[in-house]
């Protein structure tokens, strides 16, 4: 019997993607998709990710297209026989480091070995070569796994067709609010079989790291990139502040929030001491916003009581509603809010507030639908039904309204808070 592929077509696996894409893209405020005009037409793809929101990076990926998709994760959470067929099954390969033991690595031959026969039969390998989640807008060095596999296909398979990386950028609006944004943006591949064909380097190390370096430029490029050092903290506060609340859909902010980025940076090469006290006082008024739960958001409005006021008024409207989902949904997110709390790693909060949506909620919403239609008229249950599928996201979404509200109020009355931000001149820089 031929053994299956991880590849192959699974019933189940088709039967329960579309909802976990569904809700993968309704855990986000807005979901935006940039540059699939940039795959190829012809070629084998393996993809180059950042990894920056712990397993919320893999899904919305996942939901970016209903193509078919292949992982690859870091080999020690296979350990578990039970986690390891359920991996499988969700389509994720095992990758071992060496921190993982000289005999885990020794599996990676089989690994590397059905990595390659997905490229080959053209389904696209998704990585993620930082090796290890990150919640910052930045990227630790790619390790060479990614390249072996590239190379391994153009060996196998580089005559007949050519091999591509492509780089991906993710960028959330927060990394640990559930409904905050994403974008996931797909940059320009690079074509692994015409730069081994074209390179007159022999040495296989010296082309992985050429390749590295590249792939690493692209993936800063589709991102707000801010380089890791002492200064990251105050150059994205400034970017928020400066960037925040101006229009335009995602792609528009993060272009912006690379452009500060750059005028940032180009400051603190010819003014270095200049740069250096301001990024102490942004410091500073950041600590003291954060102190008195001050939101970002709330900074950047020239007249914050105003738009207090609007919200206040979809406050109260929305309040009855908000109670009806929070009495409702408390089997959801009393759950999420006891495993959050206890989570070491707080970039987990997402993919836990995901899984009360995708696994729980659906008893939610069944078990209200039925009690509706035997309750009431079939017009009323109706309308009852279309408000109980939105009632877990409004949760969220109405706390996260009422924050904002609360934000713009103190705003407004912290005239020594507000007179230390315009005297940092953010506009110069």
């Amino acid at each position: 019997m031929v053994k299956k592929k991880i590849q192959d077509n699974d019933r189940l696996y088709s039967a329960l993607r579309p909802w976990v894409d569904f809700n993968t893209r309704h855990s986000y405020r807005r979901f935006e998709v940039h540059g699939r005009e940039n795959f190829p037409k012809k070629g084998a793809m393996i993809f180059g990710i950042n990894h920056s929101n712990t397993l919320m990076d893999a899904l919305v990926v996942l939901a970016t297209s209903r193509h078919k998709k292949v992982f690859m994760a870091r080999g020690d959470i296979f350990a578990n026989p039970t986690v390891a067929k359920i991996l499988r099954f969700t389509r994720i390969l095992p990758l071992f480091r060496i921190r993982n033991g000289v005999a885990a690595v020794r599996n990676n031959t089989d690994s590397m070995e059905q990595a390659v026969d997905v490229v080959h039969d053209g389904v696209g390998l998704y990585m993620f070569p930082e090796g290890r989640h990150r919640t910052k807008h930045s990227l630790l060095q790619l390790s060479k796994g990614i390249f072996h596999i590239a190379m391994d296909s153009n060996r196998e398979f580089g005559e007949d067709r050519p091999v591509y990386l492509v780089p991906v950028g993710i960028e959330y609006g927060d990394y640990f609010r559930f409904r905050s944004t994403c974008m996931v943006n797909f940059g320009e591949p690079i074509n692994v079989t015409d730069f081994i064909k074209n390179s007159t380097e022999e040495n296989e190390a010296v082309l992985m790291n050429q390749l590295r370096g590249m792939l690493s430029e692209r993936i800063s490029k589709l991102i707000t990139y801010i380089p890791d050092d002492e200064d990251y903290d105050a150059i994205w506060e400034m970017v928020k502040m400066k960037n925040e609340k101006r229009a335009g859909g995602l792609y528009k902010k993060m272009l912006r929030n690379r452009a500060t980025v750059e005028k940032i940076e180009q400051f603190k090469e010819s003014h270095p001491e200049e740069a250096k006290n301001l990024f102490v006082k942004v410091m500073d008024f950041a600590k003291e916003r954060v102190r008195q739960k001050i939101s970002v958001t709330s900074t950047a409005k020239k007249r914050p009581l105003l738009n207090s006021l609007w919200k206040l008024l979809v406050a109260i409207i929305g309040l009855p509603y908000f109670l009806a989902s929070t009495v409702i949904n408390a089997i959801v997110w009393i759950p999420t809010l006891i495993v959050k709390s206890k989570l070491k790693d707080k970039a987990w909060g997402n993919t836990v507030c995901f899984g009360g949506k995708l696994l729980i909620f659906p008893l939610v919403f069944i078990g209200g639908t039925v009690a509706l239609f035997c309750n009431l008229p079939w017009y009323w249950a109706l309308v009852g039904t279309v408000a109980l599928s939105y009632s877990y996201l409004f949760w969220y979404d109405y706390q996260e309204l009422v924050r904002r509200m609360i934000s713009d109020i103190r705003w407004t009355f912290k005239g020594k808070l507000r007179k230390a931000y315009e005297e940092l001149n953010l506009w110069l820089y």
